[in-house]
């Protein structure tokens, strides 16, 4: 547990200081201020009342602190967009049977399990990005258009990540014709400065790639965009050393991914990074994704509920008092 307003504690010091004169008061012989002496049951249960007031005091004290816990609550993201590149590079089949396929089958996998109000939109990007399946609770189409990827050409990352933006909010708070419009021309920069990602984000992209960017736009400008309006990107890094494909009649053509910028996206917007290395390393990213889906953890200010447990026991303190000696005092 933390504290939003931590410079408030020094105020808990006047708990010790009450339990020392309750105890002074008690050395001395005094009747117990909630208790007049009786018989040893009573004695043994004279501490009760002001022992709950302590409580009370305690709980009332430390709220105004404004405590802050970490808990596990439902996901608030409903809107997830897979966005997915479809470069010539991900036929390579180091990742078996190739990568698009392999990434395709974890896609399928993560849909399964994820929560029935969740929308599910899909975008692909080569050299240009474009939606092809709008979000949408539909399962089947979402396979379908997960089903008709096809390899093409060059990883305009910064585009997929604009277009992934645009399914999100289709007619929604910010103007993204600019950045569309500089696809293909070059890079854009975002408007205005990136904030912290809201725990009630409008939706998250899983962005999917085996390559380094070639076209459009600065993924990483791209990224300070959807930090801006509050939406996480959680990129995955799909291949090996040793992945190759065999443009033509060509010699052997290396691809490998840009891991730094796909760890600057994942940290500007709050999300996270994977590297997958194999099918079954796909699946359980998907898997650990599908986690932040359903549950999230996230830091809660329970102000509210130490007021309610002081009042309570303060109630019972002054019940019980006034049941054992008739007054409160």
């Amino acid at each position: 547990m933390s504290f939003l307003s931590p410079q408030h504690l020094w105020i808990l010091l006047v708990l010790p200081a009450l339990a020392g004169a309750y105890a002074w008061q008690a050395r001395r012989g005094r009747p117990a201020p909630f208790l007049a002496p009786g018989g040893r049951w009573q004695r043994a249960w004279r501490h009760v009342p002001p022992a709950l007031f302590a409580l009370a005091l305690g709980a009332l004290l430390v709220a105004t602190c404004r405590p802050v816990a970490t808990l596990t609550v439902p996901a608030s993201t409903r809107t997830v967009v897979l966005a997915i590149d479809i470069s010539g590079s991900m036929q390579a089949d180091d990742v078996e049977p190739t990568r698009l396929e392999a990434a395709k089958a974890a896609a399928r996998s993560f849909l399964r399990d994820l929560p029935a109000d969740t929308r599910v939109g899909v975008v692909a990007f080569t050299d240009t990005a474009q939606i092809v399946q709008r979000p949408t609770e539909n399962r089947e189409s979402i396979g379908e258009a997960l089903r008709v990827l096809q390899p093409q050409q060059g990883t305009a990352i910064g585009s997929g990540i604009l277009v992934s933006l645009k399914a999100i909010f289709p007619e929604g708070p910010m103007d993204l014709d600019g950045e569309l419009d500089g696809a293909s021309a070059g890079p854009s920069r975002p408007r205005g400065a990136a904030t912290a990602p809201s725990p009630q984000a409008p939706g998250a992209v899983i962005l999917l790639t085996d390559g380094q960017n070639t076209d459009g736009p600065s993924p990483v400008e791209a990224a300070l965009l959807a930090a801006k309006h509050g939406v996480r990107i959680y990129t995955i890094g799909v291949g090996t050393n040793s992945g190759r494909i065999y443009p033509g009649i060509a010699s052997a053509v290396p691809v490998g991914i840009d891991e730094g910028a796909l760890k600057m996206i994942a940290k500007v917007t709050g999300g996270d990074f994977f590297y997958a290395t194999s099918a079954p390393d796909l699946a359980q990213v998907y898997s650990t994704l599908q986690a932040k889906f359903v549950l999230s953890r996230r830091n809660l200010e329970i102000t509210a509920l130490f007021c309610a447990a002081g009042a309570l026991m303060l109630v019972a303190s002054g019940l019980l008092s006034v049941l054992w000696t008739g007054r409160i005092a």
